[in-house]
């Protein structure tokens, strides 16, 4: 997420810690680079424009120039600037007192709106409330079985009428909602390849019979200008009370999101950041603000952990850490838990100063495969004797988990080193040991 941003962005920040005397000139020097870089990154023109004038306007004052770390201050006044740009603070759903809540969700095809209902409903599942998924994209058949078999995945009930015109499709569910104890409606409703004043005018009948208490518009991240264009002329017809962004997992330049809430003037409210169901996370501004400027989102990933990792789990390795016992059987439970938390490249993402690593860092998921595969080719006591692990042995692994037996070493050699130093942590009578352990990177 953002990573060519972020990496050109630390370039220009970089030259400008290394500045000996901060001057009107060398700011104006580096906040040129930062437009580059913002346009580059397919910010729109005008959003970038007021967005430079906005720093400049703080990063020239008195107390920059005359600060002991002027350019830390101006890092500082871009983040800021940022999180203003990006909405400042979430934005939450709104539910209505009197259930059902109505959410339609409109957007072009192929924006990825029927896989984020699914996704929604599951969010505020977890929250305890008890969605209803609506198929009232009658245009595309393979919509309304793609939000049912998302239905079955999640335990969600899914109201289809196949014979029904959308209108009555979105009219009768809330009705069936109210019938079967269901708190909030979400209404898939019909996309195209394009905005088209058929799709405009069903969408905003169904709008004006249900009334909905949220109107989401979904939106590919990755489209970038196109992404700022589509939502203006939704707005103009729907005004729509949010906006949500899909793939921004993909995106790596990151203009949409620092474009879209300025054009529209609405929150964005929810970023899709993988495939997966639970793949979905709350727009922070501040905590993206810092995503993109390389400073890490220590906040996110801290919530990531208390959600996937099991806390009596969690003592238990505690106490193994504590005793030096850590096997490779506790290895392949931790694995599995940081493989929860999403891809590791994500997770990586929100370490601050992880945008400084070398663009050729390898920190994607297939080193977590390679080592869940090579410890599952083990024995029980390979596991939890690694000692016995001879050159038959190792190569009998490496052949079960389709590594080479160097890989199978270097994992080996990790581990030892790793065992060596909770050793030493038992040994200096800490109190408290490791709750996680480094992941190998090559």
């Amino acid at each position: 997420m953002f990573e060519s941003l972020s990496q050109k962005l630390e370039i220009t920040f970089k030259k400008l810690r290394g500045e000996g005397k901060i001057s009107v000139n060398n700011v104006e020097e580096s906040l040129r680079e930062v437009r580059r870089t913002l346009l580059d990154a397919d910010v729109n023109y005008k959003v970038a424009k007021q967005f430079i004038e906005d720093v400049q306007k703080r990063a020239v004052g008195q107390e920059v120039l005359n600060s002991i770390t002027p350019g830390q201050l101006i890092v500082k006044i871009i983040h800021d600037e940022m999180v203003k740009l990006l909405g400042e603070t979430k934005s939450d759903l709104v539910f209505s007192q009197t259930p059902p809540t109505v959410i339609l969700i409109a957007g072009l095809q192929g924006s990825g709106k029927t896989t984020f209902a699914g996704k929604l409903a599951n969010f505020l599942k977890s929250k305890g409330r008890l969605p209803l998924l609506v198929a009232a994209d009658v245009h595309r058949p393979a919509a309304i079985d793609q939000l049912q078999m998302l239905g079955k995945q999640i335990d969600v009930p899914v109201y289809i009428d196949r014979d029904a015109s959308a209108l009555k499709i979105a009219d009768d569910s809330v009705e069936y909602a109210r019938k079967n104890i269901r708190d909030t409606i979400i209404l898939d409703t019909a996309g195209r390849m394009h905005v088209d004043e058929e799709m405009m005018n069903e969408v905003a009948a169904i709008r004006d019979r249900v009334r909905p208490h949220e109107i989401l518009f979904v939106v590919d991240a990755m489209t970038g200008q196109d992404a700022v264009n589509t939502a203006k002329a939704f707005h103009d017809r729907l005004n729509f009370d949010g906006v949500v962004l899909t793939k921004l997992d993909g995106d790596s330049r990151g203009g949409a999101a620092l474009s879209i809430r300025s054009i529209v003037q609405k929150p964005i409210k929810f970023i899709g950041v993988g495939e997966k169901l639970d793949a979905l996370e709350l727009f922070y501004p501040d905590r993206i603000a810092s995503r993109i400027l390389g400073m890490g989102d220590i906040v996110t990933l801290v919530e990531k952990a208390q959600e996937t990792f099991d806390q009596d789990k969690a003592v238990k390795l505690e106490e193994k850490l504590r005793k030096a016992q850590f096997t490779f059987e506790d290895f392949l439970d931790q694995l599995r838990e940081i493989k929860k938390m999403g891809p590791l490249s994500q997770v990586v993402s929100m370490i601050p100063g992880m945008n400084k690593l070398p663009a050729n860092a390898n920190v994607d998921d297939k080193e977590l495969v390679r080592i869940e595969a090579i410890i599952q080719s083990m024995t029980k006591e390979e596991r939890l004797r690694p000692s016995v692990l001879n050159g038959s042995r190792r190569r009998r692994i490496s052949i079960g988990s389709g590594t080479t037996v160097q890989e199978v070493n270097r994992l080996l050699k990790q581990f030892e080193e790793m065992q060596k130093m909770m050793k030493n942590i038992s040994k200096n009578g800490a109190r408290r040991a490791l709750r996680g352990m480094s992941l190998p990177m090559r």
